[in-house]
């Protein structure tokens, strides 16, 4: 593992979070005003926001009702309400940032499951959701640099954007030139207060989770917030993070597919990597298809290439952590939640997928039960396993696979009602060690469905899942 801070004067380290520095455009240093910004830390405060989500719907609905009774067609009531509510989700969740705003990135991820009458309004907010958030002024984004650096941090760059180029749910990243090397580098900053707000969202979200079912199609929030309760410490410790992208930006050096920027110098909130220049994933879904069926197979083979390739599996493929290169190469600019897996993803993954390909049920149930996936006392039947599980076996089953938006909401609904009483969903278990992968998946396949992309998946599991051991069609 390469040193991550070989270009760190003395003076730069991680300051008390009191400190309170400004450093002007010209270096000197002046008191600042630590009321310009900082998220919104009380817990009454937060949960008042998020709780004008539900409420909203309601005040929309008799809205809705009264523009009924004063002539306006259903249709054009039900449209204007759904317009109303996309708006507010998207000023909500980009205001308050921490948990809500990474709920919001996480739901965007998934809004190709929603039905269409809802994800047609949201489609283009939750795009700018994964992109962008409202930032900070300058002047608290060069206190924090003065309490994490030192008052010199000036001397490290000889250029500064003053403005954020990209701004998310629990920091906004900066482009600069690395004094050092004369390149330019992304700033990454955490927002003041993030961890105190992250750990108070999630509290909040969690107690009014099914508050937001009307704004979701029926989307499940709370398995999704457990997740980042779990992870919620390694999210907001930057030295975490630095130390995983390092070592996937060694692993992937001079790969011909994927490109992971280097670390320069890091803090618990601060990282300066190199930058990486490239068009959005999320863009891909505007271009012609041989050329957008290209990119997303390269996005869902970074994914399962970096447990063997670097022995980390990254946790949040959302489309705004994944840059297209000019050159076609894939850059990722994000590595706040991982799964170390030394040994790559699991071979009893691959091996029970199989099994279920092939139509072993009875073979994939033993399996699944050995594995901890199904309860003890439960009472599963291979037919209902099988067909639960054919989202996840069908786009292996041919050499290509057709990701469209109607083929996710299809398998989204009919998987979802089998989370009735007594249903396969409620007998089933996710061992500890598999929830990220599951997610991952999940999520790599919804944004392959976003992008409507037409790729060879069986390939992708042939080549980097252990076990996986199916004939083509």
């Amino acid at each position: 593992m390469a040193q991550l801070r070989p270009q760190m004067p003395a003076s730069a380290r991680a300051s008390p979070a009191t400190h309170v520095t400004v450093v002007s455009h010209n270096g000197t240093v002046t008191p600042a005003d630590d009321d310009k910004f900082s998220l919104r830390r009380g817990t009454l405060s937060r949960t008042g926001r998020l709780l004008s989500l539900p409420a909203g719907a309601a005040g929309r609905a008799g809205r809705r009702l009264g523009n009924r009774i004063g002539g306006m067609d259903r249709a054009s009531a039900d449209a204007q309400s759904r317009e109303q509510a996309a708006e507010q989700l998207f000023q909500v969740l980009g205001e308050l940032k921490g948990g809500a705003m990474k709920l919001g990135q996480m739901l965007s991820v998934f809004e190709s499951a929603m039905p269409e009458e809802i994800a047609a309004p949201y489609r283009m907010r939750m795009r700018k959701l994964q992109d962008s958030a409202p930032p900070m002024p300058p002047s608290r984004v060069q206190s924090i640099l003065a309490a994490e650096l030192g008052s010199n941090w000036p001397s490290l760059f000889s250029g500064f954007g003053p403005r954020p180029v990209a701004a998310a749910s629990i920091g906004q990243v900066h482009k600069a030139i690395w004094k050092a090397t004369g390149t330019p580098v992304a700033v990454k900053l955490q927002y003041p207060g993030a961890d105190q707000a992250l750990a108070t969202d999630l509290r909040s979200l969690h107690r009014v989770a099914s508050m937001f079912a009307p704004l979701t199609g029926g989307l499940e929030v709370k398995p999704l917030i457990a997740e980042l309760v779990r992870r919620m410490g390694q999210e907001t410790d930057y030295a975490i993070e630095a130390a995983s992208q390092q070592q996937a930006a060694e692993r992937f050096d001079g790969h011909p597919e994927f490109v992971v920027p280097t670390v320069r110098l890091h803090t618990q909130h601060v990282i300066v990597s190199d930058w990486v220049d490239g068009m959005p994933l999320s863009r891909a879904a505007d271009l012609e298809p041989e050329h957008r069926n290209a990119i997303g197979l390269r996005y869902v083979r970074f994914l399962f290439a970096g447990p063997r390739e670097a022995g980390l599996l990254h946790g949040d493929p959302h489309p705004g952590n994944f840059k297209v290169l000019p050159d076609g190469r894939l850059g990722v600019v994000d590595f706040g939640l991982v799964e170390s897996m030394p040994n790559g993803l699991p071979e009893a993954m691959g091996r029970l997928m199989s099994m279920a390909a092939s139509g072993d049920g009875e073979g994939t149930l033993a399996g699944l039960r050995a594995e901890g996936f199904v309860r003890p006392d439960a009472d599963v039947s291979a037919t209902e396993l099988l067909d639960y599980l054919s989202p996840f076996i069908e786009p292996a089953l041919a050499p290509e696979f057709h990701f469209t938006r109607h083929w996710m909401r299809t398998e989204f609904e009919r998987v979802n009602a089998t989370v009735r009483p007594g249903g396969i969903a409620t007998q089933l278990n996710l061992p500890a060690h598999y929830l990220l992968i599951h997610r991952v998946w999940l999520s790599g396949i919804a944004v392959l469905a976003q992008l409507d992309v037409r790729a060879g998946f069986s390939g992708v599991l042939a080549e980097f899942l252990p076990g996986w051991q199916v004939e083509r069609e």
